[in-house]
């Protein structure tokens, strides 16, 4: 057996493995044995059929076995000695010798093998990076006290019905009729909605609803049909107003500080404000850690300066998928999938420069995390424990949300560890000028 290396750079190799009759041929016995011992055939007792019969039956499959074993070995080995950093997996060459598989015969094998260059970049004090605090103003406070009091606010009796507000309406035409139907102004096409705004109870007027809601399913449940019987029915409907709901915020008051914070927390419209502050500055604080994730990943990308064997993983991604996307797909996702493959490289350094590791528990509180944030934003705060803890234990199951789950808390420990190494350099910044970053 023979090992022929040639590495065109450093980051690529040819490999060329040959093998002659002679290095399998004991291999290829002894395979042979095994399925001569465990074959079943009608007429003979277990494993005492011809050898002939059974180098008839399985000779291919096992010379097939044996070869295959030997090259496999062979390229671990090589990788093993060579001390590689592969990328991917181990691919057939594109000049690929064609085989015939026949006992007897010498094979070669050609394959392609790229490997990561070595990172050695460091993480210290000399590394510095902004970090923005963003101001808080009082147009976002009055924006958000607004906001808070919406959320707590409640449908009420109107007289007139303005965009955002909701018609509550009998409605029939010769075919078909539904009765107390809530429409919603807001989600009426826009080109309709004037038909309906400035409405008050005991109007009438004739809308074409197949224009006046798009969607089809919404439009079912309004006239409280089946989707499938709405192409039979004529469009044309008179509305009926019964009365008009309009959504007011909640007063600022004892009982509105109670329903937000909890019996006693908030009393006075200066502590109100100061919650508002604290929900204004721990959304900015959010969003300034995100912009410093990216920071962090831009900038060490950069510095890492990481030069990859992009022709091989534009090959390797095509191979390795199987077909499930043409060189041309990923020709033109490449680009992202290389910034990615960049950060995940680097992020590994960090990882293990600093010999940080990601446990079940870490796993458990980003799965929970995800879970309790999936229902809140279903409107379901409050979810008990033991069904937030379920839900994440069944996420944990699944192979792939368990490595996009590894993949974030990797990310969040990495960016936590350069964040105490490095020098960070306070910004202070207005929002407008913060979204307007690059």
């Amino acid at each position: 057996m023979n090992v022929i290396k040639n590495q065109p750079d450093a980051l690529n190799y040819q490999v060329t493995i040959e093998i002659a009759a002679a290095d399998y041929a004991e291999p290829l016995r002894k395979r042979l044995n095994e399925y001569k011992r465990k074959a079943d055939i009608k007429g003979f007792r277990r494993g005492m059929a011809p050898m002939g019969l059974i180098q008839r039956m399985y000779g291919d499959q096992a010379l097939y076995e044996s070869v295959n074993g030997l090259v496999g070995e062979s390229l671990d080995n090589f990788i093993k000695d060579e001390k590689i950093r592969i990328v991917g997996e181990p691919m057939p060459a594109e000049d690929q010798p064609q085989l015939s598989w026949k006992a007897g015969e010498d094979f070669t094998f050609k394959f392609d093998i790229a490997q990561t260059p070595e990172l050695t970049f460091t993480v210290s004090k000399d590394d510095k990076l902004p970090y923005y605090d963003i101001n808080v103003t009082a147009s976002e406070k009055k924006a958000t006290r607004e906001q808070m009091l919406q959320q707590y606010g409640s449908l009420q009796e109107g007289e007139k019905a303005g965009e955002n507000d909701y018609i509550i309406a009998d409605i029939a035409n010769e075919g078909h009729k539904a009765e107390g139907v809530y429409v919603s102004l807001s989600n009426v096409a826009e080109a309709a909605r004037g038909a309906f705004v400035g409405r008050k109870a005991g109007d009438k007027f004739d809308i074409d609803v197949n224009a006046a809601f798009e969607n089809e399913t919404d439009r079912a449940a309004m006239l409280k049909v089946d989707k499938a019987r709405l192409a039979e029915l004529n469009p044309l409907f008179t509305f009926t107003v019964v009365n008009v709901k309009t959504f007011k915020a909640a007063e600022e008051n004892q009982e509105t500080y109670d329903k937000m914070f909890g019996e006693g927390v908030v009393t006075t419209p200066e502590q109100f404000e100061e919650k508002v502050e604290e929900r204004i500055k721990a959304s900015h604080e959010q969003e300034a850690n995100y912009r410093f994730g990216a920071d962090v990943r831009k900038y060490f990308v950069e510095k890492a300066a990481l030069a990859l064997p992009e022709a091989f993983l534009k090959r390797w991604l095509v191979y390795a998928n199987d077909g499930k996307f043409s060189a041309e797909e990923v020709e033109k996702e490449f680009p992202g999938f290389l910034e990615d493959f960049k950060w995940q490289l680097v992020r590994g350094r960090i990882m293990q420069a600093f010999d940080l590791k990601v446990t079940r528990e870490d796993l458990q509180a980003a799965a929970e995390s995800f879970v309790a944030y999936q229902y809140a934003m279903y409107g379901m705060a409050g979810v008990p424990e033991n069904i937030i803890k379920s839900s994440a234990e069944n996420m944990l199951q699944d192979q792939n949300q368990l490595r996009r789950l590894e993949e974030q808390c990797e990310d969040n420990k990495a960016i936590a560890r350069v964040r105490e190494e490095v020098t960070l350099q306070p910004k202070k910044i207005s929002m407008e000028k913060f979204r307007e970053l690059k």
